[in-house]
């Protein structure tokens, strides 16, 4: 009873309409969090304007359908609706004193919407001795009547007092309806075996789409049990749920006659029709949108001479003198999104970057820029606006915006270090930076990024997923104009 995602059996008639019947107690199931399943009755000719014919199948293939189910499936919830005649409530009963289920809602479909009865009066009595089978009942005030052999009640007291009765004599809890009554004010009631009773009060919502009402109250009761909501919790939720479902139901336009409630139409109102892909597809996705900045970045003079170790020493100076520029900003930009990470697996991976960039800034410092080879003091313009577009993103506060921007200067430099690593020969004179971008080190340090920032973004709402492929795909494109720049900058003095 206790499973996520509680697995709910409805055990009904069919609607080829889809308003009620199993068809809607597999929506409803699915609207308030279950994994809907059903075990069907009786097949129904039916629309928005009533039944015209019924056909039921042998109670023996019945019989085979539920304990298919329950030999296979840990049932955390039964429903059960339309059960047509004393064969079938005998199959029925004879399948839960087997199965022991243990949550049963029993909806008594017992009287159509024009009113007529739809059980003959052997039915009837077999499905009284049904109730106390069953954990909670939801009769209609026609049916709550029928049920204790009255008169309908006429107003909410008497349904009340109606439900205390059948509660008492049966053992089992009662849901009070009071749609069929007149007013302004629509009240529901649970009433306890031993009599206590939960009010529900709410408008009275003017609409023909009510076809299904019972059928999707009771099966979203029955999803909430499952999923471990007290009676009283489960019924205030599923009550609260098939309003809006209600006052939606208008705008499927669906039949001439009582139309369906829409039961999806807070999820879709809320959560939209998006997909959320997954970290994978967003990885591919995004690393397919650089294929362009990739191509540019390949055909550099900077980078085929740097890979076959022609390239001019000023050049490189020039470069690893803007590189220790930017690691010292980008270490402070690692550090904010330690700070601003929501796991500790986080925090601790994007601060060890940051100290690694400062490491690598001394290192390069010692090798290389000490030998005075005019290297600039300053940022050049290039450097200067890829660190702003980093800067930006760090002061935003905007985490999943600043591990995009931060992702390119992993990915693209692992790219490009392992696949020139190759030829790096002995006496190659840029060696150390290619075993630097190409260490096994740096390549797990590459995938933990990316598993980090798609993660992120696959759980991203579809708005905030594009804030960070769009700073992704800038930073990729800073990196291209800082590669492209050192040859330039070379070429101009």
């Amino acid at each position: 009873m206790s499973a996520v995602v509680p697995r709910v059996l409805s055990i009904a008639g069919t609607d080829p309409t889809g308003g009620a019947g199993v068809q809607a107690d597999l929506k409803s199931i699915a609207a308030n969090g279950g994994y809907g399943m059903a075990a069907v009755t009786a097949l129904v000719a039916q629309n928005t304007h009533g039944v015209r014919s019924v056909y039921r199948p042998p109670t023996s293939f019945l019989a085979e359908q539920l304990h298919a189910v329950s030999d296979d499936v840990s049932i955390d919830a039964v429903k059960i609706g339309m059960l047509a005649d004393v064969e079938v409530i005998e199959t029925v009963r004879e399948w839960l004193a087997a199965a022991r289920p243990p949550v049963v809602v029993l909806d008594p479909v017992m009287v159509s919407t024009s009113g007529h009865r739809l059980l003959d009066p052997g039915a009837e009595e077999a499905l009284r001795l049904l109730l106390p089978d069953a954990d909670l009942v939801t009769p209609n005030v026609p049916e709550l009547a029928i049920l204790l052999d009255r008169e309908p009640a006429s107003d909410g007291d008497a349904v009340v007092d109606q439900a205390q009765e059948l509660a008492r004599r049966h053992g089992v809890r009662v849901l009070a309806k009071g749609g069929h009554l007149e007013g302004p004010d629509l009240r529901d009631a649970l009433v306890e075996p031993d009599g206590r009773v939960s009010d529900y009060r709410s408008p009275r919502i003017e609409t023909r789409n009510t076809h299904g009402t019972g059928c999707s109250l009771s099966s979203a009761i029955a999803t909430r049990r499952g999923a471990g909501a007290t009676w009283s919790d489960a019924t205030d939720l599923a009550l609260r749920w098939l309003s809006e479902s209600i006052r939606h139901g208008s705008a499927l336009d669906v039949g001439g006659g009582h139309g369906p409630v829409s039961h999806f139409a807070g999820l879709w109102a809320r959560g939209g029709l998006d997909t959320m892909p997954s970290p994978d597809e967003i990885a591919d996705e995004w690393w397919r949108s650089t294929a362009g900045v990739r191509d540019a970045i390949d055909g550099l003079d900077f980078i085929r001479s740097l890979g076959d170790g022609t390239l001019d020493r000023r050049a490189f100076a020039w470069y690893l003198a803007q590189d220790a520029l930017y690691l010292r900003e980008y270490s402070r930009v690692l550090a904010q999104a330690s700070r601003l990470a929501p796991t500790p697996r986080e925090q601790t991976f994007w601060i060890t970057g940051a100290h690694a960039a400062v490491a690598t800034e001394m290192a390069l410092h010692e090798q290389w820029l000490g030998l005075g080879e005019g290297v600039p003091a300053q940022a050049s313009p290039t450097t200067t606006a890829y660190l702003d577009h980093l800067g930006a993103a760090a002061d935003s506060g905007d985490y999943e915006r600043l591990v995009a921007a931060v992702l390119p200067c992993y990915w693209l430099y692992h790219d490009v270090g392992s696949r020139l690593h190759p030829l790096g020969v002995e006496g190659h004179p840029y060696r150390d930076w290619l075993d630097t971008y190409a260490a096994p080190e740096f390549a797990e340090a590459t995938r933990t990024a990316i598993g980090i920032v798609t993660a992120a973004a696959a759980g991203a709402a579809p708005l905030r997923r594009a804030v960070m492929a769009e700073a992704f795909r800038a930073s990729a494109a800073h990196e291209l104009a800082f590669w492209r720049a050192p040859l330039d900058a070379v070429a101009a003095r």
